[in-house]
């Protein structure tokens, strides 16, 4: 099978491009970025491209028999980066898959989707109402994918909780951090809101059910999340006790946190944003029936389980990114003003 992977540089994209390595896959991939893993990088085709360049696209097209659509601009870019990133992005991708006979897509899209629900868990036939420009951006893409299915493509979409595992750091490298440098770790409210995760090769498991099913069991829309999450405070209190130093996580009052955290976000001083922060201290939690049963998806990682294989990642990597910060999920986001907390904590 040979798979082309848009943005194999990613987060995502370098566990799966490895997982369809270890399944004996012909693998390729376009990214902004170099691909740099030396473990595989001499067993793939990648490419250094732009998913919004239709002969980018083209030139990496040709002879691919699926797609695992990866490649998305995360909601700390501009608004006009993620607007052209991911949906022009996304319909230049599958408009030069169809050009070139692929018979199966996979959009990667977001259980931000959902927005922030009043009813949990979370279904795939429930409305969609994207808080910001990124789940906004998600669900025009979706709109998009899904007007090419039938007519010989078959286009699966995933709408994954947030993922987590080895390589993983953004947003979550501040939890990791604070807990290796020996320090509580605040949480918005009480923390007793079921909050459910994702361990990124679970979500690479989903993916090659997709790839390989036969086509009327995948040409739909599936949550994909962790069969086994605690609350929010259970779990992110295993990755402290994980630590070693005896902290805990410490309540803060929710209404003055919103106030300064929006404050913030505005100021530009922030990693967090709208939807991370409006959801954080809710329960969140998707259905993952439908996978299960017409997929045979079966998670293997619990919430507290992909938390402490990322911390771990982490640690033992912490000199290879210990200067590094970014927008991506690749390299720590920078705290801003958040840093000054740990004063605190």
């Amino acid at each position: 099978m040979k798979v082309l992977v848009t943005g194999g540089s990613g987060f995502l994209g370098i566990n799966l491009v490895r997982h369809l390595l270890a399944h004996g896959c012909e693998v390729s991939s376009i990214d902004l970025e170099k691909f740099t893993y030396r473990d595989c990088m001499d067993s793939i085709r990648w490419t250094v491209g732009d998913i919004r360049k239709k002969n980018d696209v083209d030139d990496v097209m040709r002879g691919i028999d699926c797609v695992v659509h990866c490649a998305a601009a995360l909601p700390l870019y501009t608004e006009e980066e993620i607007y052209t990133t991911d949906v022009e992005g996304t319909r230049t991708v599958i408009q030069s898959a169809k050009e070139h006979g692929v018979k199966r897509f996979i959009f990667i899209s977001s259980t931000a989707v959902y927005g922030v629900p009043d009813h949990h868990p979370l279904f795939e036939t429930d409305k969609l109402i994207g808080v910001g420009p990124y789940g906004i951006s998600k669900i025009q893409a979706e709109e998009i994918c899904s007007g090419f299915r039938g007519d010989g493509m078959t286009v699966t979409i995933i709408r994954p909780k947030s993922f987590i595992g080895p390589e993983r750091l953004g947003v979550f490298a501040m939890l990791y951090d604070w807990a290796y440098t020996g320090h509580n770790f605040p949480i918005l409210g009480k923390g007793d809101n079921l909050y459910q995760f994702l361990d990124v090769e679970d979500l690479c498991s989903a993916l090659w059910l997709c790839l390989t099913l036969p086509e009327a069991q995948v040409d739909d829309t599936f949550n994909i999340g962790a069969g086994e999450y605690r609350t929010l405070k259970e779990d992110f209190q295993s990755v402290l006790d994980e630590a070693g130093h005896g902290k805990k996580m410490k309540s803060i009052p929710i209404g003055p946190a919103l106030f300064f955290l929006r404050l913030f976000e505005k100021l530009g001083a922030s990693p967090l944003y709208q939807w991370i922060y409006d959801t954080v201290f809710r329960e969140s939690f998707v259905s993952i029936e439908k996978a299960r049963q017409q997929l045979g998806y079966a998670p293997k990682y619990s919430n507290k389980d992909a938390l402490i294989r990322n911390y771990r990642w982490y640690v033992e990597h912490l000199e290879d990114f210990k200067n590094s910060s970014g927008v991506s999920h690749r390299v720590p986001w920078k705290q801003g003003i958040l840093s000054l907390a740990k004063l605190f904590f």
